[in-house]
């Protein structure tokens, strides 16, 4: 006797339309580490992570602090290490400045060009728009936006993205937490803010303060990844700060039509506890009846034409291309 039919039902949510990989804070240095720590290692085993993992992400977005004292070997040997990975993951890689890189070798070694102008950027992966936001200040650590970079990031947000547009910067527009950090935090804050209320940005990513966090700025999420280096133990409640060679990260970024969800891996050795094929996953999924939509097509929101992507003058908005 056939046991009752069953009905099919939908997940409650399709497929991603994008993934992207959000990675900080490397800090290579020509020469040496960090408190002794090996970053390029780190760095290679973090990639080799993401390949093994299978994901196949439309982009890397490195948030900044990418080598320790702003050496053109440094940002040589990372990108010899980054982009022979992306390549093979197929993914776009997306450079941010920090506070400890130095803009002119940043731009040499990882965009093939010359200039001490601010890195701020746009990129179009598929109709989701990724704009950089440089907030180093030459020969300071704390952070900056200046009326000139507001008044190009403004023009650039007037017209919005098809799925919306993802904010990458160094410092986080967020409470520090530790007390020192506050010597090095993004300033002015609220000037950011008014241009960044009622745009088409979904969410930021930032790095600098080196362990993950989350909150919101303006209304929007802003999700801190930790570093690949070194990361700050928040169990010191005294005021102080203790950075460790320890409890390394990188954050996964699915965008999805109605959210953004950002998830922490961790390095870690620990064997897993139970595997489960993606055979099996697809198995129990047809006998519950479970079937998981593809991505939805690219919404418009205000104009089918891809945004431009290219590094421009913080004065002039990029152009749309069509």
């Amino acid at each position: 006797m056939a046991g009752p039919s069953m009905t099919p039902r939908r997940s409650e949510y399709a497929r991603p339309s994008h993934v992207l990989v959000h990675l900080s804070d490397t800090h290579l240095r020509a020469e040496g580490g960090v408190f002794g720590i090996d970053a390029a290692e780190h760095v290679s085993r973090m990639l080799a992570e993401i390949e093994q993992s299978g994901a196949r992400p439309d982009a890397l977005v490195f948030t900044g602090d990418l080598a320790d004292l702003g050496e053109r070997d440094a940002y040589r040997q990372l990108r010899d290490a980054v982009a022979p990975a992306a390549e093979r993951l197929g993914a776009r890689v997306i450079w941010v400045m920090g506070n400890h890189d130095a803009r002119d070798p940043f731009r040499r070694e990882l965009l093939g060009e010359t200039g001490d102008a601010p890195v701020d950027a746009v990129h179009d992966l598929d109709g989701l728009r990724v704009i950089v936001l440089d907030t180093s200040v030459p020969g300071a650590h704390h952070g900056e936006v200046s009326a000139e970079q507001l008044e190009w990031l403004s023009l650039e947000l007037a017209l919005p993205a098809p799925r919306g547009t993802i904010l990458a910067m160094h410092h986080p527009p967020i409470p520090c937490v530790l007390d020192l950090a506050t010597l090095v935090e993004l300033r002015d804050q609220q000037a950011l803010a008014e241009v960044l209320r009622g745009s088409d940005v979904r969410a930021i990513l930032a790095g600098h303060v080196h362990f993950s966090s989350t909150a919101t700025f303006a209304g929007i999420p802003v999700s801190v990844a930790s570093s690949s280096c070194y990361t700050q133990d928040l169990r010191i409640a005294d005021g102080g700060m203790q950075p460790r060679d320890g409890a390394q990260s990188y954050n996964l970024v699915h965008v999805y039509d109605e959210t953004i969800v950002h998830s922490v891996v961790p390095f870690s050795d620990a064997p897993p506890a139970e595997i489960t094929s993606a055979e099996e996953t697809a198995r129990r999924l047809e006998r519950a009846g479970v079937v998981i939509p593809p991505a939805s097509p690219s919404r418009t929101v205000a104009s089918d034409a891809p945004v431009a992507e290219q590094v421009a003058p913080p004065t002039e908005p990029l152009p749309l291309v069509g």
